[in-house]
């Protein structure tokens, strides 16, 4: 039996090590989108000197591809290159909600509301508690990959359960449900202002706007489905599981792990830009699940101020003659109120935490403030270095008309093998989910992917939102079974408390339940949202009218 076992292991290994081996060959997402820049230079120029043009279906109109590499591109890049920057339109959502997240999480009002909703569940309901708040775990950004697992195994083991249960279910509904969650994030906001970014190839098309609510009523029904069947796995198989292969229920002796050190080692494979070692030293901290009476009262009060501006926007959005009701006296499908969605957002999200760190006294003075928001700006410089060269990889496609040629070389393409409903679609969902294993930046690889599939798919007749809401299903559920995610080696060293020698593969194959179970209900929700043409959120629906 143990050559057997073994034999398994060393299979799932290679594997492993080929994934690995070729993840590790792609560059870094700055330098991929460079050079993903240069190639599209370099092909709109070959294109513009054959003077290729296309036709753009439904209206009159014919782009001629321009190029980069002649004197009017040249003259356009240099002339333009900070609006591209300044004018890459995620900043302008990502932005003002990452301030007031900022505030939320570092104040303690997120961590503190994730801890009584663990604390407060009943022995039996502790699988499906697990589940939802992963699920939803993204409000936190990734920071819910470091809060979150140790949290459910301390809980776990507080109810008399397997805590490995609680650790491996915790990280896998994080991760597999990332991209999901029942109240607007900033990853909303990021992923919109990218899809309604590419739509500018198709100047003509008829379509709604993506803000950051657009698939919210898809993430709210999207979210309880995944918790309730990360719930049922982490119930009936991980923990079985777990009790059947006799894993530790109490901490080895884990001094020998040696995970700092090895995560700090030349040969790291998880590349330079990954999880720090004080990240990986502060996940191992003990983490208190009971709350102080003083944490209580700040959640009692935050609750309570949002329910009073709750009350305010309310009186302000229903009064006859509000000034956030469109022309027709209505909300849909456009209107001041769906515009104000980053503000209301923000308001929420700044107001509890403000609340919430005034109580705890977290929050004594406006410096406070300031210092949560600008470590929150701090938190996220990475991305703002990406977005330059996201800005300019999308102002080069929009510009060139490249991505135009594409988007309807590409549906003249499916319509002609037939593939144009919802089995395109999958496919495009399945190359996310591949792509996902080795572009685990959900914003890289949305600006990569939507500049293609988002044009292309609006010329076969669908939403922006809907194409979005499907990007979703393969951006999360492969995203626990990479090696390249930097946070498995938190997991890892989690993992390791328990059992010493425990490596990738034995949390890799843990994490496999999850994956296809994931996929195929989020897959099978879209379906739904599809063949019955439901609104994927306010004034957003499947197909262009």
């Amino acid at each position: 039996m143990s050559t057997t076992t073994s034999a398994k292991i060393g299979i799932g290994q290679r594997l492993l090590d080929g994934i690995e081996r070729i993840g590790n060959k792609l560059p870094e997402p700055f330098t991929l989108f460079l050079g993903l820049f240069l190639i599209t230079g370099a092909i709109s120029t070959g294109m513009a000197i054959a003077d290729v043009s296309v036709s753009i279906p439904g209206s009159d109109e014919t782009v001629a591809i321009k190029g980069l590499f002649t004197g009017e591109g040249l003259s356009w890049l240099t002339t333009t290159i900070g609006d591209n920057y300044i004018g890459f339109p995620p900043l302008a959502t990502v932005l003002p909600i990452l301030l007031a997240v900022g505030v939320a999480e570092k104040s303690g009002m997120l961590a503190a509301a994730v801890r009584i909703a663990f604390g407060k569940s009943p022995r039996w309901l502790l699988p499906y508690a697990v589940g939802f708040v992963g699920v939803v775990g993204s409000i936190m950004a990734d920071s819910a990959f470091i809060i979150i697992p140790p949290l459910a195994a301390l809980v776990f083991k507080a109810a008399g359960r397997h805590p490995m249960a609680g650790l491996i279910g915790g990280f896998a509904a994080t991760g597999a449900g990332y991209s999901t969650s029942i109240v607007p994030t900033s990853l909303d906001a990021l992923f919109a202002g990218i899809t309604t970014s590419v739509m500018e190839t198709l100047p003509d098309t008829d379509y709604t706007a993506v803000n950051p609510v657009s698939n919210y009523f898809f993430n709210i029904v999207a979210s309880i489905v995944l918790a309730v069947i990360a719930g049922f796995i982490i119930d009936k198989l991980i923990e079985p599981n777990m009790v059947r292969k006799g894993v530790p229920r109490e901490y080895a002796d884990a001094k020998g792990s040696g995970l700092a050190k090895e995560y700090q080692a030349k040969d790291n494979p998880y590349g330079e830009n990954s999880v720090s070692a004080e990240e990986v030293e502060e996940s191992q901290k003990e983490v208190k699940a009971e709350l102080e009476p003083e944490e209580k009262r700040g959640l009692v009060w935050s609750l309570a101020s949002a329910l009073l501006l709750t009350a305010v926007l309310l009186f302000a959005v229903l009064i006859p003659d509000s000034p956030w009701r469109n022309e027709d006296g209505g909300f849909l499908p456009k209107s001041p109120l769906l515009s104000s969605i980053v503000f209301i957002v923000f308001a929420y999200f700044m107001l509890m935490g403000v609340v919430y760190g005034f109580v705890v006294r977290t929050v004594r003075s406006m410096n406070d403030l300031v210092r949560m928001m600008s470590q929150s700006i701090v938190d996220m410089m990475s991305f703002l270095i990406l977005a330059f060269i996201l800005g300019q990889f999308i102002a080069l496609f929009n510009w060139t008309g490249i991505g135009s040629w594409i988007a309807v070389a590409g549906a003249s393409g499916l319509e002609a093998i037939g593939l144009t409903g919802f089995a395109a679609v999958i496919g495009f969902m399945l190359l996310a989910s591949v792509l996902n294993l080795f572009i685990v930046s959900g914003s890289s690889m949305w600006t990569l992917m939507a500049a293609v599939f988002v044009p292309l798919f609006a010329l076969l007749g669908y939403e922006p939102a809907f194409i979005q809401a499907g990007f979703r299903v393969g951006d999360s559920a492969t995203q626990v079974i990479t090696p390249l995610n930097p946070y498995m080696i938190v997991l890892l060293g989690l993992v390791r408390r328990y059992e010493p020698n425990a490596g990738l593969g034995t949390i890799i194959s843990r994490m496999f339940p999850f994956v296809i179970p994931f996929w195929l209900a989020w897959a099978a929700l879209l379906a739904i949202w599809f063949f019955f043409d439901l609104p994927l959120g306010p004034g957003n629906g499947i197909f262009l009218k």
